[in-house]
């Protein structure tokens, strides 16, 4: 199967899945997500995969979703390209964020995320949802999600990745992480140096590879069942309902008024970074 958004390598036993779109250092539209989702169904359905491992093109694992684009509508369920009320933004994020998140998540076969270079918001979501992720020593990985809009992201991993209090850091001042902080945080398996990074993870894949794939798959899922038993799923699900709760603030409405509009209007994309991040000065 061919994709706009994404390539699809199978070697052996490994598939390579690369989110492609390197002008926009890998920016999630509503086509790449679920291109990405039926790109690991189609690894996961072929009985000589064992490892799937997902990376991005040029220098960025990926920015997140894409805030400048023009939110073309998903192929697999009918959207409208102007919400109408809060019913609507939940049906279209649900499928679009959430559901295909976790679709990465749950496939049998064990996934590694191959990150260089930007790991943020939407980015980050679906990085956290490979069972191992090798950072290249170029990597960060945050949530500015709060800079943008009083919301943050439809899944909220970092408390699972990185604990409750270095998570709320995270999230309430929209700052990152580097790749060292990650791996002491255990948000990442490995650092390693950025033309190493291809190799080393086709070294753990094949390390993976060499795991009978029946057991492997009994392995993760038992592993993502106590995840789940401890609360995770169950505290996705809470999140994704207060993000949606957060999109319709009066502050929300103010910013997107303000700030989002009319930057854009302006200058696209760099304009509203710029007018993001005037509140917080030289922070940001």
């Amino acid at each position: 199967m061919a994709w706009e958004r994404v390539l699809y390598e199978k070697d052996g036993y490994i598939v390579k899945i690369t989110q492609n779109r390197p002008e926009k250092h890998n920016a999630q539209d509503a086509l790449m997500l679920e291109e990405l989702q039926e790109a690991f169904i189609e690894a996961d359905r072929d009985e000589e995969v064992r490892v799937v491992i997902l990376t991005g093109a040029g220098r960025s694992f990926s920015a997140g979703h894409d805030i400048g684009g023009t939110g073309l509508p998903a192929k697999g369920i009918e959207m409208q390209t102007k919400l109408q009320g809060l019913e609507m933004r939940i049906k279209r994020e649900k499928y679009i964020f959430y559901d295909e998140a976790l679709a990465l998540r749950n496939i049998s076969k064990p996934s590694i995320a191959a990150v260089r270079g930007a790991c943020l918001a939407g980015g980050l979501m679906v990085a956290a949802m490979c069972d191992i992720i090798m950072a290249s020593e170029t990597a960060f990985f945050g949530s500015p999600e709060i800079r943008m809009t009083p919301a943050t992201g439809e899944v909220l991993v970092e408390p699972w990745e990185v604990g409750v209090r270095k998570a709320k850091e995270m999230v309430l001042t929209g700052e990152s992480i580097n790749a060292q902080e990650a791996y002491r945080l255990g948000l990442v398996n490995h650092v390693v140096p950025d033309d190493k990074l291809e190799e080393e993870t086709l070294k753990m894949a094949h390390k993976i590879c060499a795991t009978d794939p029946i057991t492997a798959s009994l392995l993760k899922r038992s592993l993502n069942q106590t995840l789940d038993v401890m609360g995770q799923r169950a505290s996705f699900e809470y999140h994704f309902l207060i993000h949606q709760m957060s999109h319709s603030t009066e502050a929300a409405r103010r910013f997107q008024e303000q700030v989002g509009g009319p930057a854009r209007a302006r200058g696209g994309l760099r304009e509203f970074l710029k007018a993001r991040d005037g509140v917080y000065g030289e922070q940001s």
